[in-house]
């Protein structure tokens, strides 16, 4: 009797999708199940694809954590560039897009959000170069582009652009945090504070103007 079982094989990955594939697949099992529930063989199983197969993308479950963190860190690069963080744009619009995407991403992807910032990959074993590069390049960029901003205005003596981007991020991360942990159950009112953040920063930015 033929086959019926009509799941995934990796000859369908024959044109190199399928690291893709088993990271969206492993995406849905940490949402469902969280770390504990995520195993290379669970997710070779719900991708339809021999046990061995995602072995060749990934050396083990902390690599493929370190992948998932990675891939989180890569959209949240991408929140950055969409935000268009530049002078020569409207600012307060391009933040205030900025922190609303971020909460979004942070309140619907909570797992993989822990992953990138909690303790299980940064306190645990080495993490990856990929994911590294990638964490440290999506905050680079941010500061950066938000340090630029700052350097324009008349900031009190002894205040550095830099420092002041790196705390506008960790009071983002805070606000995120908060409504993950169900501290601020009410989205809408994470919101409004972040409003509030948004308009501080524009104060800051309006004082370079005669």
């Amino acid at each position: 009797m033929a086959n019926s079982d009509t799941r995934a094989t990796p000859e369908r990955y024959h044109h190199g999708d399928l690291r893709a594939a088993l990271l969206r697949e492993a995406r849905a099992l940490l949402h469902e199940q969280g770390i504990e529930g995520l195993s290379l063989r669970r997710l070779a199983e719900r991708a339809g694809v021999s046990r061995t197969a995602p072995y060749h993308h990934f050396r083990d479950k902390h690599a493929l954590l370190c992948s998932l963190a990675a891939e989180g860190f890569q959209r949240l690069g991408d929140l950055v560039e969409e935000a268009r963080l530049d002078p020569d744009n409207d600012i307060e619009a391009g933040l205030r897009a900025f922190v609303r995407a971020y909460l979004r991403f942070a309140s619907e992807e909570p797992e993989q959000y822990d992953l990138m910032f909690g303790r299980t990959l940064w306190k645990g074993e080495a993490v990856t170069e990929e994911l590294r590069d990638v964490a440290f390049h999506s905050f680079r960029r941010y500061a950066e582009r938000v340090g630029n901003l700052l350097s324009r205005a008349e900031l009190p003596p002894g205040t550095h652009p830099l420092r002041l981007a790196q705390a506008s991020w960790a009071t983002l991360h805070g606000l995120c945090r908060l409504l993950i942990d169900g501290i601020y159950v009410d989205r809408q009112d994470m919101e409004e504070v972040s409003e509030e953040a948004v308009r501080v920063m524009v104060t800051m930015l309006d004082s370079r103007r005669p």
